[in-house]
C-alpha cells in the first residue's frame, strides 16, 4: 500500500480479531504480565538495532546506549513503554499490528474454549505479547520511528475490529506503547506496583529499564552469571522472556564451554508443545549472541531442525560479531558448537529419562515425535538419539527405551519387531500381532507419522536389525513359545489348503500380490502383509493420504489355517465344482474385505461388501 499523509482506517485480520476478543476479556488470571510483554518487545527491538548497527553504524550515530523507559500519567490514565530500538515503519506496523503472519491460525482459534487455564496454556503457545496490552487498556497507542528514517506514525486502536495510522512526529529513533488504562485496572497506575512487575518479571532483561532516573533491573546478561547463582524464579521469568511463552521450562541446560572454542549455553525445554511446533518451516526459536550482542534467531547450522523445540540463546565471543547469515551456514566454528550442544541436549535427555522416567514420559508425548526426526540422519548422533527414544510396545504398561527392549528379547529372536498405525492402542489390536503374542515376542507399537520414515534409516540397534511384522515372514520358528520347544514346532501345513487358496488366487486376481498360509495368525482367519521389499503397509497408506502414491501395491493375503472358518472354506475348495460355487467365491471376496477392515482401511466396494455379506448370512441362517 502506498503511504498516504493522512489518517488511514483498517480492519484487523479476522483471526486479530477474535484473538482481541479473548484477551481483552481479561482472559489471563495474572494481567500484570502485560508489562513482561512489552518490555520484552522492546528489548527485542533494540537487540535488532544493535545487531544492524554492526554493518551501518550511523543507525544509532548520536544516541548509541540503548534503553527502556516506563512513563506513568495519573491525571491522563496512561502508562507508557518507550525504547530506542529499531523502531517501525509505515509497512512494518502493518504487518506486525494489523495480522498474525503464522500458519495455523484457524486451528490454534479451534482450540479456544471455555477454559481459562486451557485458554492461558495456548495462548502462551501462540505468543501474542503485544495483544495483552489490551487486557488492561480501552485504547493502545504505538508512535514510533524506524531508524534511519525521519517519518513517525501513530498507530491506534481500542481493540474492538479496527485500527487507525497516521503520521506524526517523535524526536528520535524508537516506538513508544501508551495504554489508556481501564477503570478496574487503576493499579497499574501506581509506580510501586510497576516497580514490582519489573522486578518480579524483568530483572534479566539485558538493557536499562528505567523509571525517570531510577533503573529498576539489573540489566545483565543471566547466561554470563555462573550457572549456581541464578534460581529457578530467575530462570522460569527469562524463559518466559526469550521464548514469548507462559508454560513452565521443563528442563534448564546452563553450561559454559571453555577451550579452542568458548561458548555459553543457557536452553529450555518447555513444559508443553509451542504452538508452531509442526509448522511446515521447521524453524528454531534459539537466539545467538557474539561478546553479548544480538545477531540473530534461528541461525541456519546453530541446531538442528529436531530440535527445534529448543528455547533460550547460546553466547560466543570466538565469532565474528559482522558474521552474516550465509556465513553462519559455512562457518566451521559454529559447526562445532552445533555438535557440542548436539550432544550435551542428548546427554541431558538421556540423564532425565534414566533419573525421572515418568516426568520423561511427559516430555516424550510432547517432542518425541520431532526428536524422532533426527533418525533420518545417519551418523554418530543417530545411536545417541535412540538412546533416549521411548516406546509403546505389547510388553510394557508405559514406555520402553530400546536397550530395555533388547534385554527382555526371547531365546532365538534375531529382530527388534514394530508395527506403525495411526493410533498404538489400535495397532495393538492387530491380527498381525496374534503370533507374536503367542510366542511372548515383544512388538513396539508406533503411531508418530514419522514413524514410516525412520524406520527406513536405521539399521540397527545393539547389532538387533528393526522388522516390521506387516513385512514379509514373521521369522518366529526359531523362537520357542512358552513351554514348548522350537523343535516341536512346524510350518503350516501349505497342500492342506491348496485347493481353497488356488480358488482364492483366480477370484481375487490382481487384488492380490499372492495368497499362502499363515505363521502369524492364531485367532483371526485373515490378514494383509507386505511381501519381503515392499513398501511397508503403513507407509503405502501415508503416501496414498497425502496424494503421493494414487494406487495401492497389491498385498499378500495370509490365511490362518486353523481357523474353523478357512478350514471350512478348504474342505469346500476341494468339492466337485468348487470353481463354481457362488458361496466359496464371496467368502473369498469377504475375507480380504475382513483383512482390510483389520488394517483399518474401508473395502473399495461398500456396497459389494454388504451384498456378498447377506449371502453368505442367508445361506448360513
Amino acid at each position: 500500500m502506498t503511504e498516504s499523509k493522512t489518517r488511514e482506517e483498517f480492519t484487523f485480520q479476522t483471526e486479530v480479531g477474535r484473538l482481541l476478543d479473548i484477551v481483552a476479556g481479561s482472559l489471563y488470571s495474572n494481567r500484570e504480565i502485560f508489562l513482561r510483554e512489552l518490555i520484552s518487545n522492546a528489548s527485542d527491538a533494540c537487540d535488532k538495532l544493535r545487531h544492524a548497527a554492526l554493518t551501518a553504524p550511523s543507525l544509532t550515530e548520536g544516541d548509541p546506549n540503548f534503553r527502556i523507559e516506563l512513563a506513568l500519567d495519573a491525571k491522563a490514565k496512561t502508562v507508557s513503554v518507550s525504547d530506542n530500538g529499531i523502531g517501525m515503519s509505515h509497512d512494518d506496523l502493518l504487518e506486525t499490528l494489523g495480522t498474525i503472519a503464522k500458519s495455523g491460525t484457524g486451528a490454534f482459534l479451534e482450540q479456544i474454549g471455555d477454559d481459562e487455564k486451557k485458554n492461558l496454556s495456548l495462548i502462551g503457545q501462540f505468543g501474542v505479547g503485544f495483544y495483552s496490552a489490551f487486557m488492561v487498556a480501552d485504547r493502545v497507542d504505538v508512535l514510533t520511528r524506524k531508524a534511519g528514517e525521519d517519518e513517525a506514525w501513530l498507530w491506534s486502536s481500542d481493540g474492538k475490529g479496527a485500527f487507525s495510522i497516521e503520521p506524526a512526529a517523535r524526536d528520535g529513533r524508537g516506538t513508544t506503547v501508551t495504554l489508556f488504562i481501564k477503570k478496574d485496572a487503576k493499579e497499574f497506575l501506581e509506580q510501586a506496583r510497576l516497580r514490582h512487575i519489573v522486578a518480579t518479571y524483568s530483572d534479566h532483561v539485558g538493557f536499562p529499564v528505567a523509571f525517570g532516573d531510577e533503573t529498576l533491573n539489573a540489566a545483565s546478561a543471566i547466561w554470563a552469571r555462573p550457572p549456581k547463582d541464578v534460581t529457578a524464579e530467575q530462570h522460569t521469568e527469562f524463559y518466559h522472556h526469550t521464548a514469548h511463552a507462559f508454560d513452565e521450562p521443563w528442563l534448564t541446560i546452563h553450561n559454559r564451554v571453555e577451550g579452542v572454542l568458548s561458548y555459553t549455553n543457557l536452553l529450555y525445554v518447555p513444559s508443553s508443545q509451542p504452538f508452531d511446533l509442526f509448522d511446515a518451516e521447521r524453524k528454531g526459536h534459539v537466539k545467538l549472541y557474539v561478546n553479548r550482542v544480538f545477531i540473530t534467531e534461528d541461525p541456519e547450522g546453530l541446531l538442528p531442525p529436531y530440535l527445534r523445540f529448543l528455547r533460550g540463546v547460546v553466547d560466543s565471543e570466538d565469532l565474528s560479531l559482522n558474521i552474516s547469515r550465509e556465513m553462519l551456514q559455512t562457518d566451521p566454528k559454529l559447526a562445532k558448537i552445533r555438535q557440542g550442544l548436539i550432544r550435551r541436549v542428548l546427554g541431558e535427555l538421556k540423564k532425565k529419562a534414566e533419573k525421572a522416567p515418568e516426568a520423561y514420559a511427559d516430555f516424550w508425548r510432547n517432542f518425541g515425535a520431532v526428536l524422532k526426526e533426527g533418525l533420518v540422519d545417519s551418523g554418530p548422533t543417530q545411536e545417541k538419539i535412540l538412546e533416549v527414544c521411548r516406546f509403546a510396545s505389547t510388553a510394557a504398561d508405559g514406555l520402553t527405551s530400546l536397550q530395555d527392549y533388547v534385554s527382555r528379547m526371547k531365546e532365538g529372536q534375531e529382530a527388534i519387531y514394530y508395527i506403525i498405525g495411526e493410533d498404538a492402542a489400535q495397532v495393538a489390536n492387530s491380527p498381525q500381532l496374534e503370533g507374536f503374542r503367542a510366542k511372548g515376542v515383544e512388538v513396539l507399537l508406533l503411531s508418530d507419522p514419522v514413524d514410516d520414515f525412520w524406520v527406513q534409516h536405521v539399521a540397527a540397534y545393539l547389532e538387533k536389525p528393526f522388522k516390521s511384522v506387516t513385512r514379509g515372514g514373521p521369522d518366529l520358528d526359531s523362537v520357542a513359545g512358552e513351554g514348548e520347544d522350537r523343535e516341536q514346532e512346524s510350518a503350516p501345513d501349505a497342500a492342506e489348503l491348496s485347493d481353497l487358496i488356488a480358488v482364492i488366487k483366480v477370484e481375487l486376481g490382481d487384488a492380490v500380490k499372492d495368497v499362502r498360509p499363515s505363521r502369524r495368525l492364531t485367532e483371526s482367519p485373515v490378514c494383509l502383509v507386505a511381501d519381503e521389499g515392499d513398501m511397508d503397509v503403513s507407509l503405502e497408506r501415508l503416501l496414498r493420504r497425502h496424494g503421493h502414491l494414487k494406487v495401492g501395491m497389491a498385498r499378500v493375503l495370509e490365511l490362518n489355517p486353523n481357523h474353523d472358518i478357512v478350514r471350512k472354506l478348504s474342505d469346500r475348495a476341494k468339492a466337485d465344482g468348487a470353481s463354481d460355487d457362488a458361496l466359496l467365491k464371496a467368502g473369498a471376496h469377504l475375507l480380504l474385505d475382513q483383512a482390510r477392515i483389520a488394517d483399518g482401511d474401508v473395502p473399495p466396494d461398500p456396497a459389494a461388501f454388504a451384498r456378498r455379506l447377506n449371502e453368505v448370512m442367508k445361506s448360513a441362517l
